[in-house]
């Protein structure tokens, strides 16, 4: 067996992943440091797989259900590539062509969907305190049928982005990270400036800054959020950054400066998003129906990120991080000055000489995704992995 390969196999022998098993991806921070690192292992032994040609497919049959209450490209496809590469089928759950509309329950919903369904996929990201809390009534829902006989299997759900955070896209970017330094033992001490950046569209959610806070401060990485003064996070995910800052021997601290926050930074990662107070006024208006209210939101909301136009990723800024080459992060689409808008979150020659890495970046997150479902579906991943080199079946006949 190649060395690489049984590389990730010995790492994954020394990980505890029996809670995995069965269970859900919905908070990078409700799993143990062993089984985020197991992730990544199994990530890249899924990818050195299809590298070279060897079949990773578990499932002989079976459902990947995907439900996305907000535009998508990146993650739409990447789950579709994890579940494909894992041998289920995926069937997209339009709400608007579903009884959903004609005011179907969640349970019902949830058991309907879930008869020959291994997994569920759910992106529900735009409405504070509903996304994370829907995902959660969906396991509730199918668990309760698997415990009533109703259905055959449990599947699992995985949080493609929530209000909360985007576990699968700071996952990618954090193996990204790993793979660029060399090894997640080289990130200790690092900086990362996960700061605010000006976009003319409004509405942004607020789960890759939290999702970014949330999962690097657990790796002893001196971890600053940076955004103009009225553009918060949630205090209770900053607090949950504070706490693994403390235990990982890292840092996590604030400043209202893009400067401070570029200022020796190893990496950079410029992004723009609403408000949380904002947001959760617009939960509330969309639940009352006030959709003027929302218009008019949208409008206050735009007039805002104009004032801080200056907030953008400029040659300048990149000249002061540690030796002028931090890494530069993005989960894409970025706004683009000059080319996707007219000003946005970055110029565009900083944009091109990153642009293979950023595709890179994005490249991961397929792999953590079939990592998430492996681990779910496999409790012996290790044994697995070793099977499906041995069989040593070809994904396809050159």
């Amino acid at each position: 067996m190649e060395a690489i390969f049984q590389g990730y196999l010995d790492k994954l022998s020394r990980l505890d992943t029996q809670a995995m098993f069965n269970s859900d991806f919905l908070l990078t921070w409700e799993k143990t440091d062993q089984e985020l690192a197991a992730v990544f292992a199994v990530a890249d032994a899924l990818r050195y797989l299809r590298e070279h040609n060897i079949s990773a497919r578990i499932f002989d049959s079976g459902l990947g259900v995907s439900l996305f209450r907000d535009n998508s490209t990146r993650t739409r496809f990447s789950f579709s590539s994890a579940c494909n590469l894992l041998g289920l089928e995926v069937q997209d759950l339009d709400e608007g062509k579903s009884q959903i509309a004609h005011g179907e329950t969640v349970r019902e919903t949830a058991n309907m969907i879930s008869f020959m369904a291994d997994v569920i996929g759910i992106r529900d990201d735009m409405y504070i305190g509903k996304g994370n809390a829907y995902m959660r009534e969906v396991s509730q829902s199918v668990r309760q049928g698997y415990k009533d006989g109703v259905l055959e299997q449990v599947p699992v759900l995985v949080n493609l982005q929530c209000d909360i955070d985007h576990p699968t896209q700071c996952m990618a970017d954090m193996l990204h990270i790993i793979h660029h330094f060399g090894g997640v033992e080289n990130l200790k001490g690092k900086k990362i400036a996960i700061t605010w950046a000006y976009s003319p569209s409004y509405g942004k959610p607020l789960s890759v800054p939290q999702g970014v806070i949330g999962l690097m401060t657990r790796f002893g990485m001196e971890v600053v959020l940076a955004h103009p003064e009225g553009y918060e996070i949630m205090p209770e995910v900053e607090e949950v950054a504070r706490k693994q800052a403390v235990s990982s021997g890292g840092s996590f601290a604030k400043t209202n400066s893009m400067a401070e926050a570029f200022a020796d930074a190893d990496l950079v990662y410029p992004k723009s998003w609403a408000p949380f107070a904002a947001m959760a006024k617009r939960t509330d208006l969309y639940g009352a129906g006030d959709f003027d209210g929302i218009d008019a939101l949208e409008k206050e909301l735009l007039a805002q990120n104009a004032q801080h136009k200056d907030w953008c990723c400029t040659e300048e800024l990149m000249k002061t991080t540690r030796d002028g080459k931090a890494l530069y992060l993005h989960c894409l689409p970025a706004d683009i000055s000059g080319v996707s808008c007219e000003e946005g979150e970055v110029v565009a020659s900083v944009f091109d000489r990153y642009r293979t890495s950023l595709y890179k970046q994005a490249s991961y997150k397929p792999y953590i995704i079939a990592a998430m479902i492996f681990l779910a579906k496999c409790q012996e991943p290790q044994r697995m992995l070793q099977a499906l080199f041995e069989r040593g079946t070809k994904r396809w006949l050159k």
